[in-house]
């Protein structure tokens, strides 16, 4: 996270001004936790850490969710941010503001998938089975955070929130992937296609479908022997083109990518073509080594 210091920022900057918070941050960062155990660990009442959590909600650096719980829901912390670079102002220097939007992994708009297939949210497997296509369309398949397919295509529409006044510099898109095995396989190749608003803005092949060793969030009741985790997989399209993983991938600019779009496409594709078609799995907040779903982070200048 890049955050300049200018009065804007005020929020990031108090959230981060209390040794509690800091405390939460130090929690947090070795992994999520119920509000009530945070609260017992730091000694305090649940409405004192209501109260700060929700300081480090507005900053953005902590996102809550409510999961089920023993007799009644429960609100599970999580830490989104992983660092920031703090820029002061200098002459000349243009204050870079940017909007963020975070896709769930089932809340894709358009499929075509062939088995090896299946999806699960945190709790079981949608539809009751593997290897149903149709299981796609299952109405709790919003709730997915893993999914799986061997070939084919899963498309997501996403929210642009640039305005007119506002001059779009960089788009940043990271989810975790991998390949899709029976079962896993850490050399099992896999050539993922993304295409952006029509664009085929690149390529990255995956090394293999990692399993045997449980992802640092995979829930205990998935099959230690299935897919556990992925890489974080960073996607930058700026003013230079398309860069996967800093290596650039196409002549693409965030000016050919359509990107004043109202609602943005972005579709993830194992081609009948490819060269390696070792199938895909995506990972959500709640499987996998990372604790978050598609992040869209568009870094922009504000005109006014």
């Amino acid at each position: 996270m890049e955050t300049i210091v200018s009065e804007n920022n005020l929020l990031l900057f108090e959230a981060l001004a209390s040794k509690v918070r800091i405390k939460i941050i130090e929690l947090l960062g070795q992994e999520p936790m119920i509000m009530k155990d945070l609260a017992s660990s730091l000694g305090l009442s649940n409405s004192i850490i209501t109260m700060h959590i929700k300081k480090l909600e507005n900053a953005n650096l902590v996102r809550t969710e409510m999961i089920p719980g023993k007799g009644a829901s429960q609100k599970l912390c999580t830490l989104v941010a992983d660092r920031i670079e703090i820029v002061f102002p200098s002459k000349g220097l243009i204050p870079r503001n940017f909007h963020i939007c975070n896709i769930s992994i089932g809340h894709f708009t358009d499929f075509d998938v062939s088995p090896t297939c299946g999806l699960a949210s945190k709790y079981k497997v949608i539809g009751g089975g593997f290897d149903d296509p149709r299981y796609f369309l299952d109405p709790e398949r919003v709730d997915a955070k893993i999914l799986w397919f061997s070939k084919g295509y899963i498309t997501y529409k996403i929210p642009n929130y640039l305005l007119p006044e506002e001059q779009p510099e960089e788009l940043e898109m990271t989810m975790e992937l991998a390949s899709e095995a029976p079962l896993s396989n850490e050399q099992w190749p896999s050539d993922i296609s993304f295409t952006f608003n029509g664009c085929p803005i690149g390529k990255w092949t995956s090394p293999g479908d990692f399993g045997g060793t449980r992802g640092k969030y995979t829930p205990e009741w998935w099959d230690i022997n299935m897919n556990q985790y992925g890489l974080l997989v960073h996607i930058r399209i700026n003013n230079d083109g398309t860069f996967i993983e800093g290596t650039k991938v196409s002549e693409y600019t965030i000016h050919d990518v359509n990107i004043r779009r109202l609602q943005w496409e972005l579709k993830l594709e194992v081609k009948e073509d490819a060269k390696n078609i070792g199938g895909l799995t995506i990972y959500g907040a709640g499987f996998g080594n990372y604790y978050q779903d598609i992040v869209c982070k568009l870094t922009y200048i504000d005109r006014k």
